[in-house]
């Protein structure tokens, strides 16, 4: 087995706060710490736990480059240090296997020429929007897509279950850019939605907390007022249900027959239903 290693590590969306025991000890002993992060104050912190051995990935980004071709550069260059016999950490913004392509990538490489490679969680946007929002998945179930794979995909919604757009602040652009993304295709989006919702229909557009004493950004607003809200980079969708879900009454019996343990009020009657109902009138 060759000396060379890969971890990839997750700062969490506030570094400070939600940086991880076991990610802080991983970037402590690495020959070279690699990073890819938001704000300075993450940067600073990156710095401090292995001075001397950190470098940022920022580099492999240019104005107007595709996102894909910095993301590839990447990947060459954390193989690279591994590949050199050192004992690699790369640290990424939020959880480091959501919506980072190089992570997936340079573990995938790094395993198939024999090196050792793993990933540790972190903190997510999505974990927060669940805290912030005060938003329980399992009551209506959850889809999530990234804006515009949505749009260009053939999807289908299900209007009684929550659903979460990712990237909605840069949907239809893949470059790159420091002040602000080409939102041209955003009516689009909203085309695609209209399928699914009224233009009325309330939605939320949020963005977490970076800093432990900044508020998360919340916008509860209709629909069709997106087009009209800043959007940056961070922004994500958030669509709770517009409709109740249909019941399966066939199985919903049959399943009280196998059990004997199925409440004796209708399904229709359950407490989250009734939470569906009272919150779309």
């Amino acid at each position: 087995m060759n000396r060379g290693s890969l971890v990839v590590v997750g700062t969490g969306i506030r570094t400070t706060g939600q940086l991880t025991i076991e990610s802080i000890a991983w970037m402590r002993v690495a020959d070279k710490l690699l990073y890819l992060v938001a704000d300075p104050v993450a940067e600073e912190s990156i710095h401090q736990l292995n001075p001397g051995r950190t470098e940022s990935l920022y580099q492999f980004y240019s104005e107007g480059k595709q996102r894909l071709d910095s993301y590839n550069e990447m990947v060459e260059h954390i193989l690279a240090c591994v590949r050199s016999g050192m004992k690699t950490c790369v640290a990424f913004y939020g959880h480091p296997g959501v919506f980072v392509y190089p992570s997936h990538k340079a573990i995938r490489q790094a395993r198939k020429e024999g090196y050792n490679a793993k990933m540790l969680p972190g903190i997510s946007a999505e974990d927060c929007l669940f805290a912030d929002l005060g938003i329980d998945p399992s009551t209506f179930g959850c889809q999530t897509y990234e804006a515009t794979d949505f749009m260009v995909s053939s999807r289908n919604i299900d209007p009684s279950s929550s659903v979460i757009l990712w990237q909605i602040g840069v949907v239809g652009d893949w470059t790159y850019k420091r002040n602000g993304f080409d939102l041209s295709a955003l009516p689009l989006l909203l085309e695609r939605l209209y399928r699914y919702y009224p233009s009325d229909h309330r939605v939320y557009i949020y963005e977490a907390a970076m800093y432990i004493d900044h508020p998360p950004t919340i916008k509860r607003l209709p629909l069709h007022k997106i087009r009209d809200v800043l959007l940056t980079a961070s922004s994500t969708l958030y669509i709770p249900p517009s409709k109740v879900p249909p019941v399966d009454y066939t199985t919903w019996a049959r399943l009280g027959k196998l059990t004997r343990n199925v409440p004796s009020d209708s399904l229709s009657n359950t407490r989250p239903r009734r939470e569906l109902k009272s919150k779309t009138k």
